[in-house]
């Protein structure tokens, strides 16, 4: 079944708790489609949008939260993301007042004379944290969040870690084209609709998020120190390896010392993003 949050401050948030009520409830295996402004809640250009919520400091316009009917805290929840579509503009600020200001059409972006391929994707997708309050959509957390990955474009599949009963799972935040860092805060911060199918996993227990991708896994770290991230990140690799491809500890990390390349997913969100890849092609696996 496919159900769909239209454009409303009715079921738009600006942050994360385990006490916002859900604005929907789905089976496992159904899809939705959202639809959300960009990250400074604006619709067009001149339009701005207000959350339901009258918090001081909001942060990201995220549709939901939806409630995954029968999913509980310890279970993972898989996010196949289905299709991104970016509004028609878009804008990438670096410090006041420069900005860059996008049209964005047939695939590419354009701005100043320059123009750059689009690979939309969302940038927030994730469930609160397990301890109560309100708590700020701007870092990446273990259940998602703000990850900020130019990977997870229409087609992959992410996989979180469920912190509470029921899911309470979000999304938004969308760009239309990212470098991997991020390295001015933002991207192309656009209005964006998408669709989303989500499911849960019992026989699947995970620390951390991983994803796959077109030809490839992923695995993901967070901390406010890059080292400690990657460190989280390899660890995650490692454990994936071993449960996909059957390998000895010892094996996968020299496998993965020659086949994994770490990437820094983004610096600017308070808890720094590494992402590590093992593409199906490096260890002859395609």
């Amino acid at each position: 079944m496919i159900h769909e949050l239209p454009l409303d401050r009715r079921f738009l948030h600006g942050h994360f708790s385990r006490e916002l009520e859900p604005v929907l409830a789905i089976d496992p295996e159904d899809s939705v489609r959202i639809n959300v402004p960009n990250a400074g809640w604006h619709v067009e250009w001149d339009e701005p949008i207000s959350p339901r919520e009258e918090l001081e400091g909001f942060g990201h316009p995220l549709a939901g939260p939806i409630e995954v009917r029968g999913s509980r805290a310890g279970q993972t929840l898989v996010v196949r993301i289905d299709e991104v579509e970016p509004g028609p503009w878009g804008v990438t600020f670096t410090k006041e007042p420069h900005f860059l200001r996008w049209e964005l059409a047939g695939g590419v972006g354009r701005a100043k004379g320059f123009s750059v391929e689009l690979r939309p994707f969302l940038g927030v997708l994730g469930m609160p944290p397990p301890e109560p309050g309100d708590h700020s959509t701007g870092p990446p957390r273990r259940s998602g969040g703000n990850i900020d990955c130019k990977e997870l474009v229409a087609g992959s599949t992410l996989f979180l870690p469920i912190p509470v009963d029921g899911a309470l799972f979000s999304a938004g935040d969308p760009h239309a084209a990212q470098g991997d860092g991020e390295v001015s805060g933002t991207a192309i911060e656009c209005p964006a609709s998408a669709q989303l199918t989500l499911d849960v996993r019992e026989d699947l227990s995970l620390e951390w998020p991983i994803a796959r991708i077109e030809g490839a896994w992923l695995t993901f770290g967070f901390d406010e120190h890059l080292g400690r991230a990657a460190r989280i990140a390899v660890d995650g690799m490692l454990d994936l390896m071993e449960r996909e491809l059957g390998l000895d500890r010892d094996d996968a990390l020299a496998l993965a010392s020659v086949a994994v390349d770490l990437r820094v997913t983004q610096v600017v969100n308070g808890a720094l993003g590494v992402h590590a890849v093992l593409r199906d092609h490096a260890l002859g696996l395609a």
